[in-house]
């Protein structure tokens, strides 16, 4: 291989990983980011547990990033999960706020109750995640 072709798929290869590490990067404002809690080993409720119920805000939601979980509550005792992983490009969403979960790398917006696409790119909703909610704490699966 010549040194120039040798030095042209070296710069791809750099742009792709900046590329890859800056779509999943991007930090929330304002605690949206919560560390998962580990479920303890006689768990009779099956998943790790997420979060509290108290955690999640009505009208809001949590993105889990470590999980690749979102996690909204719509109304009131109503809890929803949500991959984090947007639908366009594969970027992490950040935020959760004003009725939508927010993707950083080019304005995908879905909505906390049903992740339906309220603002392009994204061509589709956000996959469902089954969580189960009992005693105050939110678990996978």
């Amino acid at each position: 291989m010549n040194a120039r072709r040798r030095t042209v798929l070296a710069a791809g290869a750099a742009g792709a990983a900046a590329l890859a590490t800056g779509c999943g990067s991007s930090d929330g404002d304002g605690g949206e980011d919560a560390s998962p809690k580990p479920s303890g080993p006689g768990d009779a409720t099956g998943g790790a547990e997420l979060a509290r119920t108290g955690d999640i805000p009505v009208g809001g939601g949590t993105v889990f990033k470590e999980r690749k979980i979102v996690v909204t509550q719509p109304t009131e005792g109503e809890f929803k999960a949500f991959s984090a992983v947007c639908t366009h490009a594969s970027c992490l969403v950040s935020t959760v706020s004003d009725g939508t979960i927010n993707c950083p790398c080019h304005g995908s917006r879905f909505s906390i109750t049903d992740a339906a696409v309220e603002a392009g790119p994204a061509p589709r909703p956000l996959p469902a995640e089954e969580i189960s909610v009992s005693g105050g704490t939110i678990r996978l699966g």
